[in-house]
């Protein structure tokens, strides 16, 4: 079969490295020699699928269906093992032994087109915020995660560099960064992209988180990405400031997480975001994000 990557997946990937590199060129022999190391017989190539791996539904020797995920450096896969591998399938997928082979994983099939998204509103935010609770565990004591300052560092040095426009908003967000890691007030093993689409369906038990970029930190800073949710109807509703001022509140109090400080994560994380679509050509994306700030 031949692997061709999402058109999706491509242009995430041309956003996240202009310049290029040859990972999706050479990702339909890469592919290839996975699904034959692994003695794996491909269903389908999972469409739209996600924006920075491709995703091969497939099933092992056995019959046992698996998924095969691919990933480009740049996505931080083998960061994606170890946290599934901490984990050990408690709130998420379960990583399947395999060959160690950089930037593959071999993992459970979960039911790939039936997600927390797909619930009414109110019932989703309610589930995937119980799935997002059960990841917070300590992470490894030799971990080499990411951090949340460091993260948002990175971050925050492309930020200073957006356009006069949108300096207001870029502003109040580094003041929230900056005085956030002042004194976070736990240490915590992060999916680090948490939201509704992110939680999967699963079989043994009802719903699994997938795809983290994990990073350890205080669990604000996760569930800061689950406010967002759904912005583009927040932003469409004639009340979607007080509503997403009501999130805020009802999410810290059922996380018992404090409350200004998932406001200002949310307003970080909103505005890089914002700043991030502006800069890649994503002017209708960055319009949405930008407002939903600044109503935080």
């Amino acid at each position: 079969m031949a692997f061709e990557p999402p058109q999706r997946l491509v242009r995430a990937l041309g956003e996240s490295a202009p310049h290029g590199d040859d990972w999706v060129e050479k990702l339909p022999g890469t592919a290839a020699q996975a699904v034959a190391l692994r003695e794996l017989t491909v269903e389908r190539v999972q469409v739209p699928g996600g924006r920075s791996s491709l995703v091969v539904l497939a099933r092992r020797a056995d019959g046992t269906p698996a998924v095969l995920k691919l990933a480009p450096p740049r996505a931080r896969p083998e960061s994606e093992r170890a946290a599934l591998a901490h984990w050990g399938g408690r709130g998420t997928v379960q990583l399947i032994d395999e060959p160690a082979d950089e930037g593959v994983l071999l993992l459970e099939r979960l039911h790939p087109d039936v997600s927390v998204r797909s619930l009414p509103e109110a019932k989703a935010l309610l589930e995937a915020a119980g799935a997002l609770r059960r990841l917070w565990v300590e992470p490894p004591d030799d971990h080499a995660f990411e951090t949340v300052a460091e993260r948002t560092g990175r971050q925050a040095s492309v930020m200073r560099g957006a356009s006069a426009d949108v300096a207001g908003l870029v502003s109040a967000a580094l003041d929230a960064r900056e005085s956030l890691l002042a004194a976070p007030p736990e240490e915590r093993l992060l999916h680090g992209t948490f939201r509704q689409s992110k939680v999967l369906a699963g079989t043994r038990s009802p719903w699994l988180a997938v795809g983290p970029d994990p990073v350890v930190g205080e669990c604000a800073f996760d569930l800061a990405r689950l406010v967002r949710d759904r912005v583009e109807d927040l932003i469409a509703s004639p009340s979607g400031a007080a509503i997403t001022r009501r999130r805020v509140k009802r999410l810290a109090e059922s996380l018992d997480v404090d409350q200004e400080r998932l406001r200002g994560w949310t307003l970080f994380r909103a505005v890089e975001s914002g700043v991030r679509a502006l800069r890649v050509g994503r002017p209708r994306d960055a319009e949405l994000l930008l407002e939903f700030a600044g109503w935080l």
